[in-house]
């Protein structure tokens, strides 16, 4: 079992993300610890939500007021309702949260049940609960609960593969060819993508671009690709590293056979996509809410903008068919200008959402060094995601979308609102 740890100060964000699982049946409240029921069981977000207000009003100085954990079972682990409850239960209390108001939730909307628990890191006098040697803690608790459910042991190896996996590139860390390498080396295995545009898009979630280069070496030709580590404004933030040092499959000659088989996708799966953004444009007013319902859905969606903010380029990253399509790959109706022309009659506010920027393509080799990469026009990426820490194989499609309720419209207003409230009543 693989637990996932995350922390944030919007718990009405974890709510709602949790609870939307539940109203749209792809999820359900297996428990509740210590918060207020309703008589027939049902709740709204802001329900749910009141069992933690005088926790985090209490609150002396812990800004991350959030505790989000996802406990992952091996796929092949039959799992009841009860043996989950229990799970959670002892989790909680081992990790020192067994006194704390905590809901449990069992997602079921991928291959694999898995559950989610919500709480607060802040006690009832509004101390903050330790969290010290916390993942070292957490690992040892999952051991236990392996050996005590019969589940399936989870090896050392395993355990080193799913956190390298999917992590983004924290340059603070050090050793970038690792931290690369541990995504461009596995990404291929599990997303579709038919051009180097999108692989980019994909790559960007993860703080990473890719370019293509070419140069005359003695009268031949030759191609490559360099990667770069980008910071979280789009600006490299790394010296240039060949594909040759990840192995062939981050090398230009697999990945083009690799967009020629992402090709050969059943209509149905371009199908979902669409109606899911279909749906989502009907939903929404502007991009932010376009990007966050869609997040939601489990799609991030990328945009790419010229020095003049005019749209030239989008992306959807489905992560639940795990395929990403170039606007058009879907239908003119989907298109980057379709999208330019409906963001431009809903007056959308370009400044209004979070940009990074990456390079175009270059043209250079492999052998090339870091001053003969042309200087081009640099468009630009925009797209909700603020991943944590958390992102591992087992849990990405979770992991990745998480953090983007930061920025949830409803949540916007629900903060917006309780703050003129606080005002109002200081004023009387």
């Amino acid at each position: 079992m693989i637990a996932k740890i995350g922390h944030g100060s919007r718990i009405y964000g974890a709510l709602l993300y949790n609870h939307k699982k539940v109203l749209e049946n792809n999820g359900s409240i297996l428990s509740m610890h210590n918060m207020r029921e309703t008589p027939d069981g049902n709740y709204t977000t802001s329900q749910l939500l009141s069992s933690f207000l005088p926790y985090l009003v209490a609150n002396k100085k812990t800004e991350k007021t959030v505790v989000h954990v996802s406990l992952n079972p091996d796929p092949k682990d039959a799992l009841t309702d009860e043996n989950y409850i229990k799970i959670a239960d002892e989790y909680m209390q081992q990790m020192g949260y067994g006194e704390q108001p905590y809901i449990v939730f069992k997602h079921n909307d991928i291959d694999r049940s898995h559950i989610h628990i919500v709480s607060t890191t802040v006690d009832k006098n509004g101390n903050k609960i330790s969290d010290s040697f916390e993942k070292k803690r957490s690992m040892e608790i999952c051991r236990q609960i392996e050996n005590d459910y019969n589940l399936t042991q989870v090896t050392e190896k395993q355990r080193t593969v799913d956190q390298d996996h999917f992590q983004p590139i924290d340059t603070g860390k050090g050793n970038i060819k690792s931290q690369i390498a541990a995504i461009v080396r596995y990404l291929p295995k599990y997303y579709g993508f038919q051009t180097l545009g999108s692989y980019n898009a994909l790559l960007s979630l993860f703080n990473i671009t890719v370019e293509h280069i070419k140069k005359e070496h003695n009268g031949e030709l030759k191609e490559g690709l360099v990667y770069f580590a980008i910071d979280t404004d789009g600006n490299k933030s790394s010296s240039p590293f060949k594909s040759s040092l990840f192995g062939k499959q981050a090398g230009l000659s697999s990945l083009q056979l690799h967009f020629e088989n992402s090709k050969k996708i059943s209509p149905e799966i371009k199908v979902k996509t669409a109606h899911i953004i279909n749906e989502a444009m009907h939903a929404s007013s502007n991009e932010i809410d376009l990007k966050n319902y869609l997040s939601q859905k489990g799609i991030n969606l990328v945009t790419r903008r010229n020095v003049d903010g005019r749209l030239f380029g989008i992306t959807f990253i489905d992560h639940n068919t795990r395929y990403v399509f170039n606007g058009s790959q879907l239908g003119k109706q989907f298109s980057a200008n379709a999208f330019q022309e409906w963001f431009s009659q809903n007056k959308q506010i370009y400044n209004a959402v979070s940009e990074r920027t990456i390079f175009d393509s270059k043209m250079d080799t492999n052998e090339i060094s870091p001053t003969k990469v042309s200087e081009e026009i640099h468009p630009m990426f925009s797209f909700m995601f603020d991943p944590s820490k958390i992102i591992g194989e087992i849990g990405i499609i979770d992991a990745l979308l998480l953090n983007t309720l930061s920025e949830d419209s409803e949540e916007q207003n629900f903060e917006f609102n309780m703050k003129r409230r606080r005002k109002k009543i200081k004023g009387k």
